[in-house]
């Protein structure tokens, strides 16, 4: 029997009615004397992440069966909190939050992770509790602002859900000023008597300052622009005359093949090059990829940095690479007129876009011309070439007829198309906002996108066919009951999905093209992508639901994603293997699993950033706005209000309900509206509204609206 997690909790459920200890859990699972040592690490390991509880006598048991929750600490600037139990594998149960009053929250802080005891509650609708372990502290540094206390200070940290301001003692402080933004190392955690202790790390600058306010929030999130000395050192030691000769011997020589980037105005890390080729009736497209791998070896100075950056952060007018510049935009960037290791998939189409043959080898290239997506749109669009070799040209008018064969066929086999335009923040010279427009997305756009689609299902599939464990791109299925919630919501615009139950993407899509124009598109865009599970890595294999494909990874992007270097090195080892054995297999699962978790993790953390820092660009482009009119939609309706994106300049902000006077409104939740008592007056998502700007508080990142009377 394998000692999984999985398999003790199943045990515990199943054949004991009361906490075990280990002596009784060898004889009653019969357990075999080789495992038994197993067998207390794992419930060791079970007890100190909370998905068991030991208690007095060494006693082990199931927290549910004890009336205890085990879960991460959400805490609220009031002084409450919430706690999400942790899901059960075993019974894949779900678990309503558990309220936690400001008494009941002891010395926890905020993303602790905490055993709670679930107590009788006034709301019987959400369980109340009380923390009454913290098993472990997962702040171990904050960014906050400093204040003098004397020879002392104390930190206010800039994050609200962290309740306790930490005391920094005379010696520890780096002689910040009151009023700096600093970054504070937490020594000792909060307990009854006494407050946090932490020591200053760095100090960011002054709290007023524009740039600070970046700093603080790359800060917040553990990240730094500047790579450590070795890893700089490490890529300027590479160059590109360096490559041996035999290398170049090995790869097969497409530079004098028309192959070109396409990328935004301002990029410089040209990862992707593509080239096409007329077969009879059908189509050879090539996929050419910076070979980053070949730069990057497997456990150097640059591959652990890459690992624990993971991907690179792109916020208005800067990037954070996840790779120095020196390899990010000179050595990997596929510029034009200079010749790049390449890794190569060929990928055959027939007239109706079926794949009918493919091959990925080493290669290099040299792009003839770096255009742009506009460049692009205006050439197919218009005809408008200006100085672009007649050659590219016609390679661009194959590719966009290759693209709209395979943009056709994806969404009717199940890709879902969500049509919700992204801001694009413009900034000037001097690093200030200039305005705030929806991104463009052109047929540029679509025809990369179609490319790097498909070079990335095929390198699925091949590794797939070789039996090696790769990085799978997955997105899972949505939940039942959210997709019977939005159903409920459809049916107030006479609309309904076909199923509920195992719903295809397939029907999504078909509910999508059916609103194309009408009133109601966006609000429901919006509220289906809500229902939507997260894409994350996985060394699991269940396929992409809203792309409609049985397997795919990322291949196409190695200098901004690290999953992609891993693929490449994937790849190139088993190019000249037959399959992967299975012991080979199971020595690289547990790695796999482990670059799975940490990139998915990293591109959270990475989304969340560049969440924050948009936020922080528009209060700013607001703040000099208070007073005026806009008009704009709802969307998204709460308890305590509802947001509204302003339609001039695609700016979001919220409208508290305390502001609104004329009723008592109550909050709807099933039909996402305010109602009110008396009058009956409803806002609901997608309604339209007169708005004015009443405050914007930078510190917090938020705009203020209220309604204008029409």
């Amino acid at each position: 029997m394998k000692l999984t997690e999985e398999t003790i909790l199943k045990l515990l459920r199943t054949k004991a009615n009361r906490p075990l200890k280990v002596s009784e859990m060898v004889k009653q699972f019969s357990i075999p004397a080789p495992q038994r040592r197993e067998l207390r690490s794992r419930l060791k390991e079970m007890a100190a992440d909370g998905r068991l509880i030991k208690i007095r006598g060494g006693r082990y048991g199931l927290p549910d069966e004890m009336n205890l929750i085990t879960g991460i600490l959400n805490a609220h600037h009031k002084g409450f909190g919430f706690v999400v139990a942790s899901k059960d594998k075993a019974t894949d149960s779900k678990e309503k939050d558990t309220f936690i009053s400001r008494g009941n929250m002891g010395d926890a802080m905020h993303l602790d992770l905490v055993t709670v005891r679930v107590e009788s509650g006034r709301d019987w609708d959400r369980p109340e509790g009380k923390v009454i372990r913290i098993l472990k502290r997962n702040t171990q540094t904050l960014v906050g602002t400093f204040e003098k206390f004397g020879r002392d200070g104390w930190v206010i940290p800039m994050e609200e859900k962290y309740l306790h301001d930490i005391f920094v003692s005379a010696k520890n402080t780096l002689k910040a000023k009151t009023g700096h933004v600093v970054s504070v190392d937490i020594e000792t955690y909060p307990t009854k008597h006494q407050p946090p202790l932490g020591r200053v790390t760095e100090i960011l600058g002054f709290s007023d300052d524009p740039d600070v306010e970046i700093k603080s929030i790359l800060r917040k999130h553990g990240v730094f622009q500047e790579f450590p000395d070795k890893v700089m050192q490490a890529a300027k030691r590479i160059s590109l005359s360096d490559i041996e000769e035999e290398e170049k011997q090995q790869r097969r020589d497409l530079s004098d093949w028309m192959i070109f980037t396409i990328d935004g105005a301002k990029a410089k890390d040209f990862d992707d090059a593509v080239s096409i080729e007329k077969m009879g009736s059908g189509y050879r497209l090539g996929v050419h990829i910076a070979d980053v791998s070949h730069f990057v070896d497997e456990n150097s100075v640059l591959d652990k940095e890459a690992f624990q950056r993971a991907t690179s952060i792109y916020f208005p007018d800067a990037v954070i690479p996840m790779l120095p510049f020196q390899l990010s935009n000179e050595i990997c960037s596929l510029k034009p007129n200079e010749k790049r290791l390449t890794m190569t998939v060929l990928i055959d189409f027939d007239s109706q876009g079926k794949v009918v043959g493919r091959k990925i080898f080493n290669s290099i290239i040299e792009s003839k011309v770096r255009f742009t997506y506009n460049e692009v749109a205006q050439i197919l669009e218009s005809g408008d070439s200006k100085n672009t070799p007649k050659e590219a040209i016609e390679s661009l008018t194959t590719m966009f007829e290759l693209s709209r064969i395979l943009r056709k066929n994806r969404f009717q086999t199940g890709s879902v198309d969500f049509n919700l335009p992204e801001p694009e923040v413009q900034m000037t010279a001097d690093g200030k906002v200039q305005k705030i427009v929806a991104a463009e997305h052109n047929v540029a756009h679509e025809l990369v996108e179609e490319f790097m689609l498909a070079a990335n299902q095929e390198t699925a599939k091949f590794l797939f066919e070789k039996n090696v464990p790769a990085i799978h791109r997955i997105h899972e299925r949505p939940d039942e009951d959210k997709i019977a919630e939005f159903n409920r919501f459809l049916l107030t615009f006479g609309l309904k999905l076909d199923h509920v139950h195992n719903v295809p993407s397939i029907d999504l899509q078909k509910l999508l093209i059916k609103i194309k124009g009408h009133a109601e598109e966006r609000t429901l865009n919006a509220l289906l992508l809500r229902t939507m599970k997260k894409a994350v890595y996985s060394a699991n294999d269940p396929g992409h639901y809203c792309l409609g494909f049985k397997h795919y990874t990322h291949f196409t992007s190695p200098i901004r994603r690290y999953p992609d270097l891993i693929t490449h090195r994937q790849i190139k080892t088993f190019l000249t293997k037959r399959k992967c054995s299975e012991r080979e297999r199971k020595r690289l699962l547990p790695k796999i699993a482990e670059y799975c978790e940490q990139s998915s993790a990293r591109e959270q953390n990475a989304t969340q950033i560049e969440r924050e820092i948009n936020d922080l660009r528009r209060a700013q482009f607001m703040a000099d706005k208070i007073g005026k009119i806009y008009s704009g939609i709802i969307t998204s309706v709460t308890a305590f209000g509802f947001f509204v994106e302003l339609t001039e300049v695609f700016v979001e902000g919220l409208v508290r309900i305390s502001s609104i006077t004329d009723d008592y409104y109550i909050f709807i939740e099933t039909e996402y509206k305010l109602q009110g008592q008396r009058r009956h007056r409803t806002f609901k998502i997608g309604d339209t509204v007169k708005i004015r700007v009443a405050s914007v508080d930078l510190a917090k990142r938020q705009i203020g609206l209220t309604l204008h009377p029409k």
